[in-house]
């Protein structure tokens, strides 16, 4: 599976999760959902982000990435 699908994935679920949280017992869980959006955030100028790295560190790859394996 494609790293980039896994982490729109990832992102998404705890998004959901946080907001779900944050309904259920406490706004603070809001604080995720801020985390992951300025990560995601950041991610758009620097080109990479942790989650990135774990995955890579886990054996996923890019799509056109088999040539750094």
């Amino acid at each position: 599976m494609d790293i980039n699908r896994i982490l729109r994935g990832m992102a998404g679920t705890i998004v959901l999760i946080s907001l779900i949280l944050a309904v259920i017992f406490s706004w603070w869980w809001l604080l995720l959902t801020t985390f992951v959006g300025l990560n995601l955030l950041q991610s758009a100028f620097s080109g990479t982000c942790p989650a990135m790295w774990m995955l890579r560190k886990l054996g996923f790859r890019a799509i056109g990435d088999e040539e750094h394996a």
